[in-house]
């Protein structure tokens, strides 16, 4: 399941939406909403990379225009969804996921032929290649002397047949925020590479990318204060 938002398909699409003024993401833009679909639709095809029916779950909030959600269900569609839902769960409850629940439940009765992308036993290097290709989009992988070293000592541990989970930003198919929608042909640059022998598999760092708890663009720990006379403001 794929579960987005007609704000966050705007973002995608190059709309200047910011966490500071809920205008610039309740004001309808059914153009922005197309273009970022383009991200939307490769995840839709990653997801089917892996031989599974994709089932597209659109977030609906009150400022979504039925123009916007009818164009997500569209470009959803075209690009090979086995089904799309709007669920309105956070106003409606159980009656607001029906729709998605009928859809999982069909999708579930399914057929499917699942695969890996890779077999454990090819190399690091060439399961980060294959995840940058044909996941992310790049054109290739560029490893940093120290991402080098790290492979060399995995080799040199037998941990070459560890499965890959990759570090990267959550904001763009690439390691860069700033791009948006479906980049094709970038490098992706590995700068570390790092081992949970524990859980069991290696993590190369792609760009540069903090490995703890993601936060938004803006913490809600910005927007509170302390006043002289000691009223907090902005935690409620």
């Amino acid at each position: 399941m794929i579960v987005c938002s007609v704000r966050a398909l705007k973002l995608q699409g190059g709309a200047a939406i910011s966490a500071k003024d809920p205008a610039t993401w309740q004001r309808p833009d059914v153009a922005a909403v197309e273009r970022g679909c383009a991200n939307l639709g490769k995840h839709i095809e990653n997801i089917r990379l892996f031989g599974l029916p994709a089932i597209v779950a659109i977030n609906r909030f009150a400022s979504d225009s039925d123009e916007e959600i009818a164009a997500v269900t569209t470009r959803a569609r075209q690009a090979g969804a086995f089904a799309v839902a709007s669920t309105e769960v956070w106003s409606r409850g159980g009656d607001g996921g029906r729709e998605l629940a009928e859809a999982v439940v069909q999708a579930a009765g399914t057929e499917s032929s699942f695969r890996h992308l890779y077999p454990l036993d090819m190399s690091i290097e060439d399961k980060v290649d294959r995840i940058a290709r044909q996941v992310y989009g790049a054109a290739r992988v560029e490893w940093s002397a120290t991402a080098r070293e790290r492979l060399a000592f995995c080799r040199q541990e037998g941990l070459e047949g560890l499965p890959v989970c990759m570090a990267k930003t959550p904001l763009s198919l690439s390691h860069d925020p700033a791009l948006k929608g479906r980049p094709e042909g970038f490098v992706l640059p590995i700068v570390d590479l790092r081992v949970a022998t524990g859980a069991g598999y290696v993590y190369p760092l792609a760009g540069n990318i903090m490995t703890m708890p993601g936060l938004p663009a803006e913490p809600a720990a910005c927007r509170v204060d302390v006043d002289a006379d000691g009223q907090v403001r902005g935690l409620f």
